[in-house]
C-alpha cells in the first residue's frame, strides 16, 4: 500500500504550514468520525483514506470515534460494520472513542455557556424556532425565553437532565445572533430531550447534545489538530469556532478543514435513500453487489488496492464536482489485469458437435492463465466432440464484418484447432438445439500451418466436463430516465445461466477471476459452495472511458 496520499493536496499545504510555523508543535492528530446509523459508501471510503493516509504520511494518529449523540437511529450492526470496512481498505485506527465518552464534559460546557450568558432554555416548539430563525433574506426573531436569568437556566437546564420534561417540550440554545447571515449562527439548539435508552450510557441520560455542539468538544477533548470533514460543514465553521473559543478549556483548539464530498455518476450517496432501497427490497441488503457501500463495493469483488487508487487519483479539492464511475471501474481493471487467472465460461450457452472428432476421445490442452502475466502459468483445459460456445458467437444471419461462427465459416477455437460450422439443428419451437461442425487437426494451436488464417478466435468449454455455474451481471444501480432524473435500473441485475472448465471447481468464494472475454469476476461470498458456484461480475474487460491527460 502507499504509505502517502499520490496527489499533492490543499490540506496537506494548510499542515505543512502549521508544522513550519509550530502551530501544534509538529504533531499531526485526525479522526474518522461516523455516526453509526447506517452502512458506509464509497463517498467515506474517500473520507477514511484521506484521514488515515495524512495521518501517516506525517507520522501522526488517527482515531476511529463514533458520533453517537442520536440514540435513536444508532445501532450495533452499523458499528461492526464500519470497522470491519476500515480494517478491509488498509487501515488501522489509534483509538477506538464514542462521542457518548465525553457526555459529561459536554453537559459540563453547556453549564459553562449558561453561566457566561451564552446559551438560554427555549419552550418553543421545533416549528416555532424553524419560523423564528428568519430565512437567508430576511433576519431571524429573538425567542421570547431568549432573556431568561442565568439562574432560571441553570435551573430549567438541571431539570431537563433529571427528566422533569418530555420530549420536544425544551431545548438549549446557543444564545449568538438571530441576525447573522450565517443561520447556522441565529441561537443553534444545542441539546434537546430524547427519552431513549442509549448503547453505552444506558439510561444515564434523557439529554442529548447536537452535532454541531458536540463535534468540536470531541476534536478538542482528543487532542485532534485538523478536523477534516466534507463541504458542507463550512458554513457550521463559525459554530465549530465559537463553541470551543466561549467554552475556553483549549488554548490551541482544532482546526476545521473542509473538502468536496465525492459525487459519482449514476451512483446514490445518501445514506438515508440507500437504506430505503434496503427496506423497500429493491436490494438484497446493504451488501448487496450494486450498492455502493464499501460491504457492497466488497462483495462485487472490488479490491481494497483499487479503491484506495480511485480515492488518490480523484485528489483532493475545495468545490464539489461530478466524478465519472469510469475512473473507478478503471483503477479496478488496473488492479486486477496482471494478478488473477482467466477462464473459459460461457454464457447462454450453445452446442457444437464436431462430428470429425473421435468419439469419447478427450485431449488436454496447455492454455496460458495471464497473457499479462507470464509468471501465473498454464492450465490444462479438456477439449472433446462435445463443445459448448457462447451464445452471443454464433449468429445464422451476420451482418458484414462478423467474424465468429455462422454456417459456411471457419474460426479458431482458441487454444485448440480451426473449426467450420456447417450446419445448424434446431429445436421444435425453432431456436437453436446444436450446431454440427468439422475440425482440422493440421490446425492445433503451437502447429506451424502456414498459409491457413482465420479472422474470428472464440472460447468454449468441454461439454462432458463442464461445470454450470450461476452469473450475476450488475449494471449501474441508478439510470436517467430520460427527464434528466436518476431513477432505480430495475435491469441493473441479470442473472444468467453458464458453463465453465471444470477447474472452476477448485474455485472458493472471494476470489477473483477473469472470464475470457466477458470480464472480472468473483465468486460470491455469500452464496458460492462447494457444490455450487455464483459468480459476481466486477467489472467488463473494456469501457469507452479514458483517463483525463
Amino acid at each position: 500500500m502507499s504509505e502517502e496520499i499520490k496527489a499533492t493536496n490543499f490540506i496537506h499545504s494548510i499542515i505543512d504550514k502549521d508544522n513550519e510555523t509550530g502551530k501544534y508543535g509538529g504533531e499531526v492528530y485526525t479522526r474518522f468520525p461516523p455516526e453509526p446509523n447506517g452502512y458506509l459508501h464509497i463517498g467515506h471510503a474517500k473520507s477514511i483514506c484521506l484521514n488515515f493516509s495524512t495521518a501517516q504520511k506525517y507520522g501522526g494518529h488517527c482515531n476511529l470515534r463514533y458520533d453517537d449523540t442520536n440514540p435513536l437511529k444508532e445501532d450495533i450492526e452499523y458499528v461492526k460494520s464500519i470497522e470491519e470496512d476500515v480494517k478491509w481498505l488498509g487501515f488501522e485506527w489509534d483509538k477506538r472513542l464514542w462521542a457518548s465518552d465525553y457526555f459529561d464534559e459536554m453537559y459540563e460546557g453547556a453549564i459553562t455557556l449558561i453561566k457566561k450568558g451564552k446559551a438560554y432554555v427555549d419552550d418553543l416548539t421545533a416549528e416555532q424556532i424553524r419560523e423564528y430563525r428568519g430565512t437567508l433574506k430576511e433576519p431571524g426573531k429573538e425567542s421570547p425565553y431568549r432573556n431568561r436569568s442565568v439562574e432560571e437556566n441553570l435551573k430549567l437546564f438541571e431539570e431537563m437532565k433529571a427528566g422533569v420534561y418530555k420530549d420536544g417540550e425544551k431545548v438549549l440554545r446557543a444564545k449568538i445572533d438571530m441576525s447573522s447571515p450565517n443561520i447556522n449562527m441565529r441561537d443553534p439548539v444545542i441539546y434537546r430531550i430524547a427519552h431513549s435508552e442509549h448503547h453505552n450510557t444506558g439510561d444515564k441520560w434523557c439529554i442529548y447534545p447536537m452535532y454541531d455542539y458536540a463535534h468540536p468538544i470531541e476534536d478538542a477533548i482528543e487532542g485532534i489538530t485538523h478536523s477534516i470533514c466534507t463541504l458542507e460543514f463550512e458554513d457550521h465553521r463559525p459554530l465549530y469556532e465559537w463553541t470551543l473559543n466561549e467554552i475556553g478549556k483549549w488554548p490551541t483548539p482544532p482546526q476545521q478543514i473542509e473538502f468536496a464530498r465525492l459525487n459519482l455518476t449514476n451512483t446514490i450517496m445518501s445514506k438515508r435513500n440507500l437504506k430505503k432501497f434496503v427496506d423497500e427490497g429493491l436490494v438484497e441488503g446493504w451488501d448487496d453487489p450494486r450498492m455502493p457501500t464499501i460491504a457492497g463495493i466488497r462483495r462485487r469483488g472490488y479490491t481494497p488496492e483499487s479503491i484506495r487508487n480511485f480515492c488518490d487519483r480523484i485528489g483532493v479539492a475545495k468545490a464539489n464536482s461530478l466524478v465519472d464511475a469510469g475512473l473507478l471501474e478503471y483503477c479496478i481493471r488496473d488492479n486486477l489485469q496482471n494478478t488473477v487467472s482467466s477462464k473459459n465460461v460461457v454464457e447462454n450457452p450453445i452446442k457444437v458437435i464436431i462430428t470429425n472428432y473421435p468419439e469419447g476421445q478427450i485431449e488436454y490442452l496447455p492454455i496460458e492463465n495471464n497473457r499479462n502475466n507470464e509468471e501465473l502459468g498454464e492450465r490444462m483445459v479438456p477439449f472433446g466432440r462435445e463443445l459448448w460456445i457462447d451464445g452471443e458467437d454464433f449468429m445464422e444471419n451476420p451482418p458484414k464484418k462478423y467474424f465468429r461462427m455462422f454456417v459456411g465459416n471457419e474460426v479458431r477455437f482458441k487454444g485448440a484447432y480451426f473449426i467450420k460450422c456447417n450446419e445448424v439443428v434446431k429445436n421444435d419451437d425453432g431456436t437453436v438445439k446444436e450446431l454440427l461442425c468439422t475440425y482440422d487437426p493440421e490446425t492445433k494451436s503451437g502447429n506451424n500451418f502456414e498459409g491457413r488464417k482465420v479472422k474470428g478466435t472464440i472460447h468454449w468449454v468441454e461439454a462432458t466436463t463442464a461445470k454450470e455455474i450461476e452469473i450475476r451481471n450488475y449494471e449501474y444501480l441508478l439510470v436517467d430516465d430520460g427527464e434528466g432524473n436518476q431513477v432505480f435500473n430495475k435491469d441493473s441485475l441479470e442473472v444468467v445461466k453458464g458453463y465453465a472448465e471444470p477447474s472452476i471447481n477448485d474455485v472458493t468464494a472471494g476470489e477473483r477471476l477473469q472470464f475470457f472475454r466477458h470480464g472480472y469476476y468473483i465468486a460470491d461470498v455469500k452464496l458460492t459452495t462447494d457444490d455450487k458456484k455464483v459468480f459476481n461480475r466486477i467489472v467488463g474487460l473494456k469501457s469507452s472511458f479514458k483517463l483525463p491527460k
